[in-house]
């Protein structure tokens, strides 16, 4: 058997930059599955992607697919032969569709009966006989919203196609894909070289596409822009933050990277360097320039797609292009610092939020109480917090928020210093909305903290409250999102709040709006449920998460020092042990039913071992309980551990069912007030131990 590297590329028009990274490992995987569901064996498998190609190289393929035998069970021998031993219709039939008579066909015998079988050797197909279907197939399970047709063509993809190679080592795979016939010839760059080439083989790929002015690997594109924009940001005494989807985006833009510098007029710089950034990143995809105090600098980076034998130029008209950007940058703040934040409150009356809770200007009111109460259980200046809650949302209402939708609470903060704001006003506008995605940085302020739970919580609360929860992948009102920034935001401060408080506090302020009586309970379950899969990123196993979610405590620093406390506890060798003794106690109280007011009498104490465990529950039920009160799980259930011997004690010399009722009643006692000790921090009957 033959084994040769495969290159298969299509040739296309310029790709959607957003999504070529997607779509070429798509590709890849698709067309790996299709290979190995084929039996064609291969090494490896690597994805190569420009804004014109996708494309794959398959290293090591097997000319043709692995023989094999397969083994073909006819009809049950009993029902193969008539009386006479003759074969059946049925028998006959399944011989001829395999090609033999019923004499050539051998027996299968299992403890259910016998049957006939064929095992018949099944040759491979070649691979050019298999190639084009594959291929077909994974381009068609791309993630493509959108397909398109293009001239007078009935094939459809994301767009148009020209080239079609597929290279087995240096020879030529024959075959039609998405209406073309494979050749060798593939596209140069648009604009440098030659504008088609010719592949000798699979292996001189990427070569060749080099010396046209392409960089075909994707990944290898990728660092040399790094490098080049790391680099020119040094010889400009500056540094560039590259910003990992911008850099995709750039690197999908290009084949050929040029990194160049371009200059903007010192006085754009008096306008907020977010908006500026925005600006270039959003709109023009250029890198911009920081010095070494993080001010922006009047200088950017952009990636070229050419190299210009006049380089002058190419940079000229890119400054032409950034230009007019800024002037509106600029002309928007100076406009909106015409108005102060305060005056645009009564143009928020005429935004709506959500048709049943209100417009912006009741969410801000209702942020503003909310806030004012969250801040006064933190210790936080309320009058602080519930002015910056007022004006959370009025820089929706500039120019410059209209125009740049990304800058929201960024001006709220500029625009509240410029009006004399208290700092703290200004800065929680901006960190209102921290964090704004996964690892985002948090609130730096108590006051910040106030108003960034104040609005997660009314939007929760509010949106519950009217049924519009989330579903499945569907959550357009980001909740889960909203969820997690509450709770990032309790535990990693460590702020002293009970959710069952600042919920209601919420709900107080919104029941008006509708009759959902639950909607309290509701939120909590789902904030509290998105502990799961926040602590399973950490590596938190899943059963220490539901022994604490079992007792639903509902302060979220409380929650995660028992998350801490039952990890440590379940590392302890007596874990096992006392977790199995738990499940056993649980098992028992639930069985007989037994309630809250079972108590334990000491002078029904007769067993030496119940009277041990009895003395032992009482000292460190005293141990415990300021353990319990400062939150230090760790060691209460370090304590509990001590308490193993006793309980095996117990159980090994101990009727618990004893006729005597009395003894009954009390030992049954003991066991809850065993249960409820460890229950104080969470239900390690749950633990489980592989």
């Amino acid at each position: 058997m033959r084994n040769e590297n495969l290159l298969v590329e299509l040739g296309t028009e310029e790709l959607p930059p957003k999504s070529l990274k997607t779509l070429a490992q798509a590709f890849a995987d698709n067309l790996q599955q299709g290979l190995e569901a084929a039996d064609l064996p291969f090494e490896s498998i690597q994805w190569f992607a420009s804004p014109r190609r996708l494309a794959v190289k398959v290293h090591q393929l097997a000319n043709k697919q692995l023989d094999k035998k397969v083994e073909k069970r006819g009809p049950a021998v009993s029902a193969a032969f008539d009386d006479q031993g003759n074969p059946t219709k049925a028998a006959q039939g399944w011989a001829n569709a395999n090609g033999i008579t019923v004499e050539q066909a051998q027996r299968l015998s299992t403890d259910k009966g016998e049957w006939l079988l064929h095992v018949a050797n099944v040759s491979g197909k070649a691979l050019d006989e298999l190639l084009s279907g594959l291929v077909d197939a994974a381009l068609k399970k791309l993630p493509i919203p959108k397909p398109m047709r293009w001239g007078a063509k009935k094939t459809q993809f994301i767009r148009p196609v020209h080239t079609l190679c597929m290279l087995y080592g240096s020879d030529l795979i024959n075959g039609s894909v998405l209406g073309l016939n494979s050749s060798r010839t593939i596209q140069g760059h648009r604009f440098h070289g030659d504008k088609t080439l010719e592949l000798s083989s699979a292996d001189a790929y990427l070569e060749t596409l080099e010396q046209s002015f392409v960089l075909a690997d994707y990944n290898a594109r990728q660092q040399k822009i790094s490098q080049q924009l790391t680099s020119a940001a040094a010889n400009e005494g500056g540094r560039v933050e590259l910003e990992q989807d911008l850099l995709d985006e750039v690197t999908s833009l290009v084949e050929w990277p040029v990194t160049l510098v371009a200059n903007f007029e010192n006085e754009f710089l008096d306008v907020p360097k977010e908006a500026l950034i925005y600006t270039m990143k959003g709109d023009q995809k250029y890198f911009p320039l920081l010095d070494n105090n993080g001010n922006l600098m009047s200088r950017f980076l952009f990636v070229s797609n050419i190299e210009s034998r006049d380089p002058s130029q190419v940079i000229s008209g890119n400054e032409k292009v950034i230009r007019p950007r800024l002037s509106d940058a600029r002309f928007f703040f100076e406009t909106d610092k015409k108005r102060s934040l305060a005056s645009r409150l009564d143009s928020l009356e005429s935004v709506l939020f959500q048709k049943q809770l209100g417009t912006l200007a009741d969410k801000s009111r209702r942020i503003a109480k909310l806030a004012a109460k969250i801040a006064e259980r933190i210790g936080a200046n309320s009058e602080h917090a519930q002015r910056a809650g007022l004006l959370s949302k009025a820089d929706l209402m500039t120019e410059m928020v209209m125009e740049f939708p990304d800058v929201q609470g960024i001006m709220g903060m500029h625009y509240a210093n410029h009006d004399g704001e208290h700092a703290d006003v200004a800065n929680a506008l901006n960190e209102q909305y921290m964090p704004r995605f996964s690892g985002d940085d948090l609130p730096k302020s108590l006051v910040s903290c106030a108003v960034a739970l104040a609005d997660k919580l009314d939007t929760l609360v509010g949106i519950f409250g009217i049924g519009q929860l989330p579903k499945g992948d569907k959550d357009p009102f980001a909740l889960r999102r909203a969820a997690i920034g509450v709770l990032r935001i309790i535990v990693e401060l460590k702020l002293p709040l009970d959710l069952t408080d600042i919920v209601g506090d919420a709900n107080t302020l919104l029941n008006d709006k509708f009759e959902n009586q639950a909607v309290v309970e509701q939120v909590i379950d789902f904030i509290l449920g998105r502990f799961r899969t926040w602590y399973q990123e950490q590596g938190v196993e899943v059963d220490v998460i539901q022994a604490v979610l079992a007792r639903r405590p509902t302060r979220p620093a409380d929650f995660d020092a028992r998350i801490q406390g039952v990890t440590r506890f379940k590392a302890l060798p007596s874990a096992q042990a006392l977790a199995a003794a738990n499940k056993r106690v649980a098992n028992i109280l639930d069985k007989n039913q037994v309630t809250a007011d079972y108590t334990v009498d000491d002078s029904l104490l007769v067993e030496p071992q119940e009277k041990q465990l009895a003395t032992q529950l009482k000292n460190s039920k005293a141990q415990i309980l300021p353990l319990l009160q400062n939150g230090d799980y760790v060691a209460v259930l370090t304590e509990l551990s001590t308490l193993g011997e006793s309980i095996d004690g117990f159980f090994d010399n101990v009727m618990v069912m004893a006729d005597d009722q009395a003894l009954k009643h009390n030992r049954l006692a003991l066991l809850l007030e065993l249960r409820g000790l460890f229950l104080q921090c969470a239900d390690v009957s749950l633990l489980r131990h592989d």
